[in-house]
């Protein structure tokens, strides 16, 4: 099984997201975790006793900063962006490339660590859009690399955490439309809490490789 309820160790990308935002909120907040490292291009904003941030301008180059990755048993990569309005080589180098070299580095320098990678819905690497094929070719290469566990996630819609600076403007006007969306299609809506408690309870599983798309998301999350 897993690390002891309190001996979580956990790497977190993407706090500057809506995503890595909540997951951060949700690890400060839960017993299970015992530290939290951040790794950003500039600062969250963030001060926490358990909370240690990294700032770091090249995610394709880690070797200045390896020494400070070691001794975590977790990564939740809440790191990417959108493939609207961006060219099909600079999408894969930003969501492939990128991902494999930090996922790589860590598997190094962790042997007992679980990585859970924010994917999507529709992530599919024979699927007839670019940007499904580039996520669901992360995905199988990731579940190749030598870490003690690797789950995809594939959230839909996600309702944001109150008091998150970094959710998107526009779920300000369409919250309303999550109880509505949960009830008829409960596999593409879940909450960022629901998100991040699942990421957390990876760690009390044992050598898993895994996709969870929303409704696996959320089971895991009621563990």
């Amino acid at each position: 099984m897993g690390k002891t309820r309190d001996q979580n160790n956990v790497i977190i990308t993407g706090t500057t997201g809506m995503v890595g935002e909540g997951v951060l909120m949700q690890c400060l907040n839960s017993p299970e975790i015992k530290s939290v490292l951040v790794i950003n291009r500039k600062t969250s904003g963030y001060t926490h006793p358990k909370l240690k941030e990294v700032i770091h301008s090249d995610f394709f180059d880690f070797s200045k900063i390896e020494s400070q990755l070691t001794g975590y048993n977790a990564c939740f990569f809440c790191l990417g962006i959108t493939s609207v309005g961006v060219d099909q080589e600079t999408y894969y180098k930003m969501t492939y490339t990128l991902t494999m070299h930090v996922a790589e580095t860590l598997s190094k320098l962790n042997t007992d660590m679980t990585f859970c990678y924010v994917s999507g819905g529709g992530t599919n690497e024979n699927g007839r859009l670019k940007w499904a094929q580039v996520k669901g070719k992360t995905e199988n290469d990731l579940m190749k690399l030598p870490f003690e566990q690797v789950f995809n996630f594939r959230p839909g819609f996600i309702k944001p955490l109150t008091g998150q600076k970094y959710a998107h403007q526009f779920y300000k006007y369409i919250n309303w439309l999550f109880p509505i969306g949960r009830a008829i299609y409960p596999s593409g809506f879940c909450t960022m809490a629901e998100l991040g408690q699942a990421m957390i309870n990876t760690l009390s599983h044992n050598d898993e490789r895994r996709i969870l798309e929303g409704k696996d998301i959320i089971t895991l999350a009621k563990e």
